[in-house]
């Protein structure tokens, strides 16, 4: 299976800031789409880093008093690890594992075109794994 069919089921749409903003606007940002991390992009759209709430954790351990304002370009993990629609999702799984990450851009032609995170990687594994069953069960009951 391939990236593609993740995004078939949830969607291209990905919420992005310019690394201008603060901290304090992506927290917004991540609070009212109750999504855990916000591609930081470009004014041509380019995806020039990543800021998720693990990023923000980070900074608030430092100095709490200080951090919301802090502008995300100053905060967020650049050198974004990326996928394309035509990834296998194991491979994605192997990724997120070696890099520690949760979120992933995908992209195509360099354009941003949609985001998976582990959550959905997950779902979309068990969803496989349920229909085998129900495969297998039918089969055996035939």
């Amino acid at each position: 299976m391939f990236v593609d069919t993740i995004l078939q089921t949830k969607g291209v749409v990905v919420h992005t800031l310019p690394e201008r903003d603060t901290l304090a606007d992506a927290v917004a940002m991540l609070n009212s789409h109750n999504i855990g991390a916000v591609v930081v992009t470009d004014a041509a759209g380019a995806i020039t880093g990543i800021v998720s709430e693990r990023d923000i954790v980070r900074r608030l351990g430092k100095d709490a008093a200080a951090t919301l304002a802090l502008r995300i370009g100053d905060c967020m993990t650049r050198g974004v690890v990326t996928c394309t629609r035509e990834t296998t999702i194991a491979d994605v799984m192997e990724r997120m594992t070696r890099h520690r990450i949760r979120h992933m851009p995908v992209t195509e032609g360099g354009a941003l075109i949609g985001i998976v995170s582990i959550g959905d990687v997950v779902k979309h594994k068990i969803e496989e794994a349920e229909h085998e069953a129900e495969v297998l069960r039918e089969y055996i009951a035939s």
